[in-house]
């Protein structure tokens, strides 16, 4: 079934998964378009770094300024958690993924 217009401008993301609370917003960082695009080759170049840090700053100018007062320090609190999150899930998984053994030539 589509979406009339209004509808979908009053559609709202899931941040939290229903059933587990787990976040969602990395699993959607995943299926960006530029993400997959840098991701393709395996590796991330310093342009695109440049690229994805120039889109993360546009979209924070444009938001910032519609935030009042209080809502503003709960959002500033809620994408430091979220970076803090993706930082430390990221480390988990790499340290995870390392040898449990040393090798002993």
């Amino acid at each position: 079934m589509s979406k009339t217009k209004s509808e979908a401008a009053t559609a709202r993301t899931a941040w939290l998964d229903e059933s587990t609370d787990a976040p969602l917003i990395g699993q959607y960082a995943e299926r960006l378009g530029t993400f997959l695009d840098a991701m393709a080759d395996g590796r991330v170049d310093a342009m695109e770094l440049e690229s994805q840090e120039a889109r993360l700053v546009a979209l924070m100018k444009s938001v910032e300024p519609k935030l009042e007062g209080a809502l503003h320090e709960e959002v500033t609190q809620l994408l430091c958690e979220l970076s803090a999150y993706d930082i430390m899930k990221t480390l988990h998984e790499l340290m995870a993924a390392a040898p449990k053994t040393r090798f002993r030539g």
